[in-house]
């Protein structure tokens, strides 16, 4: 009888392993909700399927401009691109600059940023619209773009830029 009860109280100790724990709210605890008149951008939830991660955006231009990126192709400087690391080449993600609401679209071509401290490094280009040259990093919100194609196993290469 004692090892049938020691199998029924293991049997029941799996189960219970394996039920989903949802998140609960406090009692009394509201959501968060923006302020009225806020000029806070539009952009999925940070739950939501497009949402990449937080962090402190950098940039790089002058001194890597021509070269060749992780992609193959060459970096420019005024265009709208990023280097990520895990994010395949090719996909659009929308940076958002926390301090100021501001946002851009890049597409990723080059791996990086290689300082653990941040998430993503744009573009010089990328960099000015987000207004943060001056201060060189900014706290950023990723998400991946909207009416991006998604890049599946079976999509074509971007070509490599000659030169």
């Amino acid at each position: 009888m004692g090892g049938r009860g020691l199998v029924v109280a293991l049997g029941l100790g799996l189960l219970a392993g394996c039920t989903s724990r949802a998140a609960r709210p406090l009692p009394g605890a509201r959501p968060e909700s923006p302020p009225v008149g806020s000029a806070r951008p539009e952009a999925p939830e940070k739950g939501s399927r497009g949402y990449m991660g937080e962090g402190l955006a950098s940039f790089y231009g002058p001194g890597l401009h021509g070269r060749k990126t992780a992609s193959g192709e060459r970096f420019d400087q005024n265009a709208l691109t990023a280097a990520h690391r895990t994010a395949r080449f090719g996909t659009c993600l929308r940076v958002v600059n926390m301090e100021n609401g501001k946002s851009v679209e890049v597409r990723v071509n080059d791996r990086g940023p290689y300082k653990d401290e941040r998430i993503i490094d744009v573009s010089l280009a990328a960099a000015r619209k987000l207004d943060m040259v001056a201060k060189g990093l900014a706290r950023v919100r990723l998400y991946r773009c909207k009416d991006a194609d998604p890049v599946t196993a079976f999509s074509i290469p971007l070509p490599a830029l000659p030169g």
